[in-house]
């Protein structure tokens, strides 16, 4: 069976959720299954064309699977956090939600000018977040060299946001 119809197999759909009409992919059955956290880790790496100088994770779910492939090349894991959360010095990026916005921090010297960083999250919707981590990466002066997700929601078109970013998005599934 392949990488994708597993992770497949085990992402629960939870239908209205977080509102009416909305179908959730639960991602939390993944952890469960040791094996398979483990072929998803060894699936981001095998597709990465250049070994990055760190990984960063998008709060929370981000945190995840990019720590383990940080762990596991020996490479720095930097955290993407929501505003306030923090504690030391930090640059920020506010951008706009469907209604209202948002912000993001990175703590200022968690990254090193021109480092090559691949940003992780557990899924690819709209590419807002995604698009705000990379500004984040440009302004400390390292370069976006690719950004990998376990789920891709393709008609949401994230991918349109992030291209201009860096053409190498992987998705490990998509709907």
């Amino acid at each position: 069976m392949s990488l994708a119809s597993e992770i497949k197999q085990s992402i629960r759909d939870v239908p209205d959720f977080p509102k009416p009409g909305i179908v959730f992919k639960d991602i939390t059955p993944l952890f469960y299954d040791q094996e398979l956290c483990s072929k998803i880790v060894d699936g981001f790496i095998g597709q990465m064309t250049v070994i990055p100088d760190a990984i960063i994770g998008i709060e929370s779910r981000g945190f995840l699977f990019g720590f383990l492939m940080a762990n596991k090349l020996n490479k720095p894991f930097v955290l993407l956090r929501k505003a306030g959360k923090l504690p030391y010095k930090k640059i920020g990026f506010e951008y706009d939600l469907e209604y209202g916005t948002s912000k993001i921090e990175i703590h200022e010297d968690a990254l090193k000018k021109d480092w090559n960083v691949i940003i992780h999250d557990d899924l690819l919707a709209t590419g807002g977040t995604a698009e705000a981590a990379s500004q984040l990466v440009k302004q400390i002066g390292a370069k976006v060299i690719g950004f990998n997700f376990v789920v891709g929601l393709d008609f949401l078109n994230g991918k349109e946001k992030l291209i201009k970013h860096s053409k190498n998005i992987i998705c490990l599934v998509n709907y």
